[in-house]
């Protein structure tokens, strides 16, 4: 998967390699980059004003249809990494999430990966995003000032 380009804003999300996500060689465990991807993917959500809480709240639920995740370079306990998250395509069911997860400190590319979620009611039927939501997603994100990790949106 190639990383955002052109005119797609990209929120990065930086925090530390826990111990809990290493194996005894304390290199990061592959399913652990999924759980960053959901990591990324909330804070992209929060920073366009779209809290998932609120979502599911409107009766909206995101479901993870598909995730593919290409693995590049190991990460290892106590480094500090970025996943950067940006919008690769939203439909009127479903969207696309693009990531990329680099080493903070060295910048080296750990990982690329995508994942697509499609919007279902609260019976579990597949639904057109509400208007809300979209329009949201379409502005991008707006802000950098919540949570207690360093997160940053880039133009």
């Amino acid at each position: 998967m190639r990383e955002a380009s052109g005119n797609r804003p990209v929120v990065a999300t930086t925090f530390y390699v826990r111990y809990a996500e290493t194996d005894q060689m304390g290199i990061v465990h592959h399913s652990a980059y999924l759980v960053w991807f959901e990591e990324g993917r909330s804070q992209y959500m929060r920073a366009c004003g779209a809290d998932y809480a609120e979502i599911e709240r409107s009766g909206a639920l995101f479901a993870v249809a598909e995730a593919h995740a290409r693995y590049e370079a190991p990460a290892r306990y106590g480094e500090r990494v970025t996943v950067r998250t940006w919008v690769e395509e939203v439909r009127s069911r479903a969207i696309t999430f693009g990531y990329a997860v680099h080493n903070a400190d060295t910048g080296e590319r750990l990982a690329t990966g995508w994942t697509k979620h499609v919007c279902l009611d609260r019976d579990g039927r597949v639904t057109v995003i509400p208007e809300i939501w979209r329009s949201l997603l379409a502005q991008g994100p707006r802000t950098d000032t919540f949570g207690d990790q360093e997160i940053r949106v880039e133009p």
